[in-house]
């Protein structure tokens, strides 16, 4: 008897207990049989629920649009030909580089290495992108919906309000330099 299967990566493992550190809800959607697609959801820490096995590229789809219609954001990582689809109609594509140009050219996102470890870390980088946008919004708006208003009535020194004005910009600039110490978890 001869066996030929896939091996589970060993830092797989670790991705997914990330992935549902940030909240996320990892499921395996697999065009190999029920048989080992449970095995590997069982070494790496996926659920059996979220399992499906002998799923076509189009399976994947429809997996997809379904979490969809029930209002989840979905994030798929795909490296294949068969997963190009399910890449393109996910919320957020996520391929990965070591994958086919046909996964590649369907994700919004390229991983660059071939761990998925990067996945988790490339979405704690797009959440802290976020909260700095947010921040740079909320504060550039601040100064200026707080100073403009003032110094137009002349309760304000235009010059004063100038200098928020400038320092709104000197902000939003030195916050999201801080995006720059982001450091990934795997290395």
């Amino acid at each position: 008897v001869l066996v030929v299967a896939d091996a589970v990566k060993p830092t797989s493992a670790e991705a997914v207990r990330r992935l549902r550190a940030l909240g996320l809800r990892p499921m395996l959607l697999t065009g190999d049989n029920a048989a080992v697609a449970a095995a590997v959801a069982a070494e790496v820490g996926i659920d059996a629920a979220d399992v499906f096995a002998d799923v076509l590229p189009e399976d994947k789809v429809a997996v997809v649009r379904r979490l969809q219609a029930e209002g989840r954001s979905v994030a798929m990582v795909g490296d294949g030909v068969n997963d190009a689809a399910a890449l393109a109609q996910a919320d957020l594509g996520l391929a990965m580089g070591t994958g086919t140009d046909a996964a590649i050219e369907a994700g919004d996102l390229t991983l660059v290495r071939g761990d998925l470890r990067v996945a988790a870390d490339a979405i704690r980088l797009a959440r802290r992108t976020l909260g700095t946008i947010k921040s740079n919004l909320f504060w550039a708006f601040g100064y200026n919906v707080a100073a403009l208003p003032l110094a137009a009535a002349g309760l304000l020194n235009p010059m004063i309000a100038g200098a928020a004005m400038a320092f709104s910009s000197v902000f939003v600039v030195a916050n999201s330099l801080r995006l720059r110490g982001f450091r990934p978890l795997s290395r």
